[in-house]
């Protein structure tokens, strides 16, 4: 592996900070729809790259959505639960990403 492709792959690990795991995102499998937690600065491009080369697919499209964080009240005090950004990237028909295999 050269130091650039070795770079790469680091950045891309940056950028995907976790597979979005639900009961939606688990349905989303069967159309070839993958979701994950991104990097809030990272763009489509860059989330399009770094998942073709950790997973090695072909993506053939990249959604993104900004959750804005939300207001949470505990008695008196008053506070902010932090957003997030997420992507859902749809892969070629017959290719699959197994994001279960680091779960135990």
């Amino acid at each position: 592996m050269t130091k650039k492709e070795n770079k790469k792959d680091f950045m891309a690990g940056k950028i995907l900070v976790a597979p979005w795991v639900t009961e939606a995102s688990t349905m989303a499998v069967e159309e070839n729809k993958y979701i994950f937690k991104i990097f809030k600065n990272a763009n489509k491009k860059q989330v399009k790259e770094a998942v073709e080369s950790l997973y090695g697919v072909k993506v053939l499209k990249v959604a993104t959505i900004n959750q804005v964080g939300k207001k949470r009240i505990r008695g008196t005090i008053q506070g902010r639960k932090s957003g997030y950004k997420k992507a859902i990237v749809t892969i070629e028909k017959g290719q699959n990403i197994n994001i279960y295999e680091n779960k135990q």
